[in-house]
This record gives structure tokens, sequence and C-alpha cells, in this order.
């Protein structure tokens, strides 16, 4: 069936797009309905120009940001605000994750 694998194409371009913790960190400092100029993510980041541009390149191309250029300078926002509720449901995936091991652990410290 084409049309399902191409949904799964596209999915993951854009999960591959967010595969990475500079982007992602990229993501948490956008919103949108508040644009951040470049020179601001690279302050906030604390990485040089070129490495947040080539980032920021990636996001958009998966749909994940819009650009907009005012002058010489470049602002960014994020396209749709579900990709934050995404990694919200990643932390509570991890949250989980680290209750279940904790509790393994104390069974096995109480055992032992």
């Amino acid at each position: 069936m084409k049309i399902a694998s191409d949904i799964f194409d596209l999915r993951t371009r854009v999960t591959k797009a967010l595969a990475h913790p500079l982007r992602l960190k990229i993501i948490d400092q956008l919103d949108i309905d508040q644009e951040r100029c470049v020179c601001e993510l690279v302050d906030a980041l604390g990485c040089d120009q070129p490495v947040v541009s080539k980032h920021l390149a990636v996001l958009k191309s998966a749909g994940l940001v819009t650009p907009r250029q005012e002058g010489t300078s470049v602002y960014y926002k994020l396209r749709t605000p579900c990709v934050k509720k995404f990694l919200d449901c990643i932390d509570r995936v991890l949250k989980e994750n680290l209750r279940a091991t904790n509790e393994e652990m104390s069974g096995v410290i109480d055992c032992g």
C-alpha cells in the first residue's frame, strides 16, 4: 500500500529531525506565538551561529519551524504547538520508566 508507506516515511522524517539534543533544545526555546531571532537562540544555547542555523534548517525542512526574515535577522517560531505535547509525552514515558526502575531496584534491595 503506497499511501501507508508514504505516511511512515514522512513520520520518520519528522522524528529524525527531532533526534538530536540541540534540535530538541531549539524546540524548547520556541513557541507558536512568539518568534525568536537566530541571535537569541545562539545566546540561549551557547553555540555558534552556523551550527544553530544548520539545525534550524533541518527543523524547517521537516516542517517543525517557520522562519521570517526582517532585514538581516531571521526569526523562527514553531509551526504547530503539538510538537511540545509530543515532547511532553516522551517526558511522561521517561518518568514512568524511572518509576518502574526505582520499584525494581527497591525490590532488589529489600530482598538482599
